[in-house]
């Protein structure tokens, strides 16, 4: 879930959008805001993310458009718990339920209660159907399939189990196959209503935010991808020319995303300290 007063919106983010090309392999498959990628492997596909609800439904008629029998899901990942990431997994699973899901140890039981039990947002309009967890991953754990290694990386905050996904991709440049490292963030938005300072809306959440920043910031992202749209300009960089890069490629963009908002962070940590005073 973004903030949102973060990115003025003049549609829904979960409004139809058409499915494309990131990288050899690599497509996104999700709505005009919620994010969600489709891998194609030789033993089956993995989709990272299931947006909420109707964009579940969209995920699994982009991937046909694209040509792919969802069926073939081996495996569901997921960014984070909150509704508008993790309700359109089961969506998924009516198509494709063989599909194993892989959660973090503090995210995955709130997906396997339907969104109870997160912390903050306890509205039951934030519940939706829930989806058994089939691995607990820990971070730095890996998650393979047909010639496709995919890393965990633990980065809560956001929420106490948020999973940024780094993986190798070929990306096709001109008339060159280079390869790529992708990274999939999860989020760093700090929700209006999230308290970081005395009464934390989950012990440890600050210092959580403040090690995942240090990950963030650091960590190789050629292929800046992330759990909403707005995140990476998605839209932006879908209208670019591809000449003879590949658009998708901006490590300088990301490595800029990631330092704007910690600085962003920081303001909100000093905001909440002297509302504190």
């Amino acid at each position: 879930m973004a903030a949102s007063a973060q990115s003025p919106r003049t549609e829904a983010p979960n409004a139809p959008y058409p499915p494309f090309q990131i990288a050899e392999g690599l497509f996104y498959v999700g709505a005009s805001d919620y994010a969600s990628y489709l891998i194609v492997t030789k033993a089956g596909l993995i989709v990272i993310d299931g947006g909420d609800k109707p964009t579940g439904q969209q995920v699994v008629a982009n991937i046909r458009t694209l040509g792919f029998d969802p069926a073939q899901v081996k495996i569901l990942l997921n960014s984070h718990q909150h509704f508008d990431h993790a309700a359109g997994l089961a969506e998924i699973k009516k198509v494709a339920p063989g599909a194993k899901l892989h959660a973090s140890a503090k995210d995955g039981p709130v997906i396997e209660a339907g969104g109870k039990g997160d912390p903050f947002l306890k509205d039951p309009r934030f519940f939706y159907e829930p989806v058994k967890v089939d691995r607990v991953l820990k971070d730095k754990d890996k998650v393979t399939l047909g010639g496709w290694t995919l890393t965990a990386n633990l980065t809560p905050g956001h929420t106490a189990g948020c999973t940024t996904w780094t993986f190798p991709v070929k990306s096709r440049e001109g008339a060159r196959l280079v390869t790529r490292q992708a990274l999939v963030h999860c989020s760093n938005s700090v929700l209006p209503g999230y308290r970081l300072v005395g009464d934390e809306t989950y012990p440890g959440q600050r210092e959580d935010y403040e090690r995942s920043y240090r990950f963030w910031r650091t960590a190789p992202c050629e292929i800046f991808l992330a759990s909403h749209g707005q995140f990476f300009r998605m839209k932006e960089k879908r209208a670019m020319p591809a000449g003879n890069g590949n658009p998708w490629v901006d490590p300088q963009g990301c490595r800029a995303y990631f330092e704007r908002a910690y600085e962003g962070f920081k303001a909100e940590v000093a905001k909440q300290e002297a509302a504190a005073r």
